[in-house]
């Protein structure tokens, strides 16, 4: 319990606050939120802010910023940012923390809160339940003076960083379709990979909040006027980012390249480069990454869904890289923060030609992974969750995984059913060597859970 004796609320997800605005999210709430931030920090503390491009984004940063400065927090607003660039720019500019607010790859009337420490790296757990207990028990300072002000050229800071990280490199001479999906890398990616020498033609560039080229979640069904674009411009691959940029993905002349295949690919890479045996994953990821690493003796650790938990398992076992498999990369040489923006520079540099990724999984015997979703309220969540694990005989047996919801591995199959941190929804993920089984498993879950639901 709080001081005040009631129960302290859960407002952090698997990436930080997420809601509908004006529903889950107010202005009462951001406020206080921006509050209870700025009592967890010092007396005039800087932190710097940033946005996506929703419609929302001045309403939400207005609300957080508000509560900030009334806890003698000093703000800097950087503008619409790409998430890596606000965690970058945390540590670089030296700020106390960093806020995004962002829904990544939710909906338009989604918007969120995500937090970042002065290193750049996500709020643990235990820095979120901080947060949620000076929020439950609203004893908040009340600061005596604190500054507002906007800082300009925070994304050309960012540039300079990777044309330095990346000055050894030669650079192939790829033609490029840029999607940022009218997101926060809008005007931003393009120029940065044409910094670099790409012959770069984006799509979906200009910020936009209510994304008119795409939904905001790149993915194949979402992505198919990007490839049209680059067979129409016989360009040699696209790389397509979410709503705040930490997500991408590539497709080449083939069509999308699979998840998990560019999340093997590019952990390959990083193992070569750097010598570490291990790679830090979530329990979504599907054993197409254990085995097209198996030759480099790599050990793949698992850990619960959410890139703060990947940033932070990632340093835990000091990984060559920390993936999920929906396109999120951390490289902890670099930072430890999705930074897509330079896990595609990682790649791009690394091929000679782009045949080379479907190229590295020729021997490896394919896996065939799929996706359900499940509706359910916020509020009813963790009662499914409890009847999940009770009923998990129903889900086909096997050896079971509670870490995060629960899998259920059987040979070389496997199964999730986990709560969404970012929707009302339950997730279920299913992978196995044939596409007709892994439809079964699908199946055979949805049923179970949509019996669970009623």
């Amino acid at each position: 319990m709080s001081p005040d004796n009631r129960e302290i609320p859960k407002l952090f997800g698997t990436s930080g606050i997420r809601g509908v605005v004006g529903k889950d999210l107010n202005y009462e709430l951001l406020w206080n939120v921006g509050r209870a931030i700025a009592t967890s920090l010092r007396p005039a503390a800087k932190v710097l802010i940033a946005t996506d491009s929703r419609e929302s984004r001045e309403s939400v940063k207005a609300a957080v910023s508000v509560g900030l400065l009334a806890g003698g927090v000093n703000v800097i607003d950087g503008g619409i940012l790409p998430t890596p660039i606000l965690a970058f720019a945390t540590a670089d500019m030296r700020m106390d923390i960093g806020i995004m607010l962002t829904a990544s790859h939710n909906p338009p009337e989604y918007n969120g809160v995500k937090l970042f420490t002065s290193e750049g790296i996500g709020f643990s757990p235990r820095q979120e339940n901080e947060i949620e207990r000076i929020y439950a028990g609203k004893n908040y300072l009340n600061g005596v003076s604190a500054n507002f002000k906007r800082e300009d050229g925070i994304d050309t800071r960012y540039t300079e960083y990777l044309l330095s990280a990346f000055k050894h490199v030669k650079i192939p001479r790829f033609r490029i379709a840029v999607d940022p999906g009218n997101g926060a890398a809008s005007g931003i990616a393009g120029e940065i990979f044409t910094a670099f020498g790409y012959t770069v033609m984006p799509i979906n560039d200009t910020p936009d909040g209510t994304f008119p080229g795409r939904s905001p979640e790149p993915k194949q069904d979402t992505l198919k006027n990007t490839y049209q674009f680059l067979l129409d411009n016989d360009l040699d691959i696209a790389v397509c980012f979410d709503g705040d940029a930490d997500r991408v993905v590539f497709i080449d002349k083939e069509g999308f390249i699979g998840f998990t295949e560019s999340v093997a690919f590019l952990s390959a890479l990083a193992v070569r480069h750097t010598g570490k045996k291990r790679v830090a994953a979530t329990v979504e990821t599907g054993n197409l990454l254990d085995n097209a690493l198996a030759d480099l003796g790599v050990e793949v650790v698992r850990g619960k869904v959410g890139d703060v938990y990947v940033a932070h398992l990632t340093r835990e076992i000091d990984a060559a890289i920390g993936v999920e498999p929906v396109g999120v990369y951390i490289l902890p040489e670099l930072g430890l923060y999705p930074n897509t923006i330079a896990a595609a520079l990682t790649l791009l540099s690394s091929i000679k030609a782009v045949s080379e990724i479907r190229g590295f999984f020729k021997n490896i015997p394919p896996l065939y992974l799929g996706q359900r979703k499940i509706a359910c309220p916020n509020d009813k969540k963790e009662e499914l969750k409890a009847l999940v694990l009770d009923k998990a005989d129903a889900f086909g047996g096997g050896a079971v995984n509670e870490l995060d919801g629960l899998r259920m591995d059987f040979g070389n199959s496997w199964i999730l059913v986990r709560p969404s941190g970012t929707e009302p929804i339950f997730r279920i993920i299913a992978e196995s060597p044939s596409p007709a089984e892994t439809e079964r498993l699908l199946e055979n879950a949805s049923a179970v859970l949509q019996k669970l639901v009623r």
